[in-house]
Order: structure tokens, then sequence, then C-alpha cells
């Protein structure tokens, strides 16, 4: 029968997965990096798919195709519960999301050790990790100067007790591996977050203007990369203190690749 169904230009699919989590038949696979449709009776035609494409990959066209059959879709997505059953959730949720501070003790700050043992050496080769981890070793590394979990932008509850009397730093998450320093130079003595508006795709302007509105912050620290699409961290925290409607001290630093501080 001649129909209306999804066409998939694999030129502009970039991947991402977003409309096979968006088809709620299943009619869309990724293989190699790319999305696919499976079978044309799997597809209902109505399209689910097209506003989650964020490369404009999905059209629909009307072709020879098979009837969408929905025993079929639901005989294949019964087969797949079965086959992936879903982990049992835990009691208490994700812990990774747990809200907590972290104290960090005067005596302990700069002087902490990192908690990695040594690897056991191989009895066949004794001498296989001469020289591993040196630093880690025969010296002590400065201690981290994180001061709470989570540390993601999209994580941390916009209400948590450690935002108050916070001075916060609102940081790209390249920051960090691009200066070494990063901890003793922007980290001490300041609440944390991270976020990359190219790979996280959303604007964080809202979740900002929560945290800095409902919490009693008493300055912001923005540190970013100098590619330009860094700059999205950097209007994101500038539209949260106008949003706000609070005036406070603040600050941005942008980092080259290398790690230099080019703007201060």
């Amino acid at each position: 029968m001649k129909r209306k169904i999804i066409k998939i230009d694999a030129a502009k699919c970039n991947g991402c997965g977003l409309c096979a989590q968006a088809c709620h038949e299943d009619a869309i696979v990724m293989v190699d990096g790319k999305a696919k449709l499976l079978k044309d009776d799997y597809c209902d035609g109505l399209g689910d798919c097209l506003p989650a494409c964020p490369a404009g990959a999905i059209t629909f066209e009307e072709r020879e195709a098979a009837a969408y059959d929905e025993a079929a879709v639901k005989a294949r997505q019964s087969r797949k519960a079965a086959e992936n059953p879903p982990e049992e959730p835990l009691a208490c949720g994700c812990p990774g999301t747990h809200s907590r501070s972290l104290e960090r003790s005067q005596e302990s700050a700069g002087s902490a050790g990192s908690g990695i043992e040594p690897p056991a050496a191989c009895p066949a080769h004794p001498a296989a990790h001469h020289g591993a981890f040196p630093a880690v070793y025969h010296a002590v590394p400065p201690a981290s100067e994180l001061r709470q979990w989570p540390v993601q932008i999209k994580l941390v509850p916009a209400k948590a007790p450690y935002f108050n009397n916070a001075h916060l730093l609102v940081a790209a998450d390249c920051a960090a591996y691009a200066s070494g320093a990063f901890h003793g130079l922007f980290m001490k003595n300041k609440i944390t977050i991270i976020g990359c508006p190219k790979l996280d795709n959303i604007d964080y302007t809202e979740k900002l203007t929560e945290i800095i509105a409902n919490n009693n912050i008493k300055s912001v620290t923005v540190v970013r990369m100098e590619v330009p699409c860094c700059g999205g961290i950097e209007h994101a925290v500038v539209s949260a203190l106008k949003n706000s409607g609070k005036f406070l001290q603040w600050k941005v630093y942008i980092l080259s690749t290398k790690g230099k501080i080019l703007e201060d």
C-alpha cells in the first residue's frame, strides 16, 4: 500500500539517538552510529521522532510500504522486555544525586593523600610497575577543594543547604582539565557547579536563576574556556543574575585550551 512514512537522511544524522528514544513503537534503531528505520510495518507514520531530531534528518515521505502492524510491534516490544528486564531501582534513588556537603579541615587542606594504592608487582615482570604514579607514591598531592556533591548544574538541588552564604563558582567542565591549578586557583572556599551547554544542549539560565534567587549567594565566579560554545555558560550566569534581581559581586575568567587565563 502507498502511505506516509518517515525518511531518515543518514548524511544529516548526528547519531544522538533522540529519535529512537522518542519512537513509541521502537521502529528506529541505531546502526553504526546512525538512526535507521527497522521495518516499515513498525512505523505508524505519526512522526513523534520528527521534533526530537536536532539535525533535521527526519522527514515524511509517501511511498509504497507495508501497513502498520500494531500486533507485531507489541510482540517485539514484549520480547525486548523479556530479554532486557529493568534493573531493580535503589530504594533511595541514585546515590550520585544525593546532596551533601564535603567538609575540608584546615589540617588536611593541601596535605591529604590521594587514597590510591600502588599496584602489586607482577611476579613475571617485577619491574613492570616501576615508576607508575610517581607523584602519588613519592609526593603528597594537594587536597581536593570540592566542598559539596553533586557538582553538575543539572543535578544540584536549587535549594541545597550548602548554597546558603556561599561564594559560587560556575565552571565549564573542561576547565579543570585545562588548568592543573584549578582547585587552588578557583575552587578554594567556593561551592562549585559545572556544566557544558553544548553537550547538555540546554539553557542553564532558569536553574541558575533559581539558585541565586532562593539562596544567600555572596558572590559568583565564572570560569569558562575560550571556545565560542563555552560562551553559553557565561551568558546563562549573566542572565540569571539579571533575572534574580540581586546585585552581586561577580567575575569571569576565560581559559585557553592550554590552561592560561586570557581575561580576568
